[in-house]
């Protein structure tokens, strides 16, 4: 679990973005999104391979757009 405690002459704001760095950093809110619901594991190969397939257009396309202003 992730915590944080207060700090001498700290405000409340910066303890909580303390706190909102933590738990990004730990991965907690990624893992219980990803776990909120069953996915059976041909459907997570589904998704994997549509992603990889983004990333590759994302990056054919940045690739283009660099090649293009030289």
């Amino acid at each position: 679990m992730t915590g944080v405690v207060l700090r001498p002459n700290e405000s409340q704001e910066m303890l909580l973005k303390r706190f909102r760095k933590k738990v990004t950093q730990s991965g907690i809110l990624s893992t219980v999104r990803r776990k909120r619901w069953f996915v059976s594991k041909s459907e997570l190969r589904r998704i994997q391979k549509k992603k990889a397939i983004r990333r590759l257009k994302r990056r054919q396309r940045k690739y283009a757009a660099s090649r293009s202003e030289q």
